[in-house]
């Protein structure tokens, strides 16, 4: 039987999301931890979207094979009893044989919360970016609405990135919130490493007029990290939702009201 599993979690208790060295904490050995528990045998999960460290989660998706049969209440209420306060399942279902958490997901959708004060809030640590600047949203949005469509992301791609292609399509950025609490949406086919990070340290630098709205563009066209401002913080990065064509039947839930 294949199950997929929708998941939040707090990134800023794990390093990333992708099973590393013994002993080194992340989110997918803690779940297959927990999983492996309640199944009696060793569960092995595919995700649709790997998180970096400090990166969070409301509505990750996973899938999983397992021989032996439990309600689907055990896959989360009983997988919950045994994982940390920082992650916990809110819901699982049977699913196609043929389904693939990461290859069948046609599009990804992730918020950006970002703090504009001249001092740290304390109580927002790990959970929103921050910058001591003030900020131009309205500059900030028409540098943003140069990423719309299908381009060629290299300027905002991580080194390391493993991406078989630079390009994607980017269909909608919006922002919400005020001038000092901006929340930006970013919702696209596929990201790249890192780069919702790095296109949010370049917006950051057009709405405090480091950089301007034409600059921005000259850096988007240059297709190179080498003039590019700085990957900013990992902290106020949520995978808020993956969609999936609607033969699956996977649940797409809202983004949670308190974030």
């Amino acid at each position: 039987m294949r199950y997929a599993l929708s998941l939040s979690y707090d990134g800023s208790q794990f390093f990333g999301w992708q099973k590393q060295a013994q002993g080194v904490m992340t989110v997918q050995e803690t779940l297959e931890n927990a999983l492996s528990i309640i199944a009696g045998e060793k569960i092995n999960t595919i995700t649709a979207g790997r998180t970096d460290t400090g990166v969070h989660a409301t509505a990750q998706v996973v899938h999983f094979d397992s021989d032996v049969h439990r309600p689907l209440s055990a896959w989360v209420r009983g997988v919950n009893a045994h994982l940390p306060d920082s992650i916990a399942v809110w819901h699982a279902q049977e699913v196609d044989a043929h389904f693939h958490a990461r290859f069948d997901a046609c599009a990804r959708r992730y918020r950006y919360v970002l703090q504009s004060s001249p001092v740290r809030t304390p109580l927002l640590y790990g959970r929103a970016g921050w910058t001591h600047y003030a900020l131009d949203v309205d500059k900030m949005q028409q540098a943003a609405a140069l990423l719309l469509g299908e381009h060629d992301f290299s300027s905002f791609r991580a080194s390391q990135c493993q991406a078989k292609s630079p390009i994607k399509t980017m269909y909608q950025i919006t922002f919400s919130g005020s001038p000092s609490f901006i929340k930006m949406d970013f919702y696209a086919n596929a990201f790249l490493h890192h780069m919702i990070r790095n296109i949010v340290g370049a917006l950051v630098y057009v709405g405090s007029n480091r950089l301007s709205v034409g600059e921005f563009a000259d850096l988007f066209a240059a297709k190179s990290r080498l003039t590019a401002p700085p990957t900013f913080m990992p902290d106020g990065l949520y995978l808020t939702g993956i969609d999936y064509p609607e033969a699956f039947g996977i649940i797409k839930p809202s983004i949670p009201e308190w974030l």
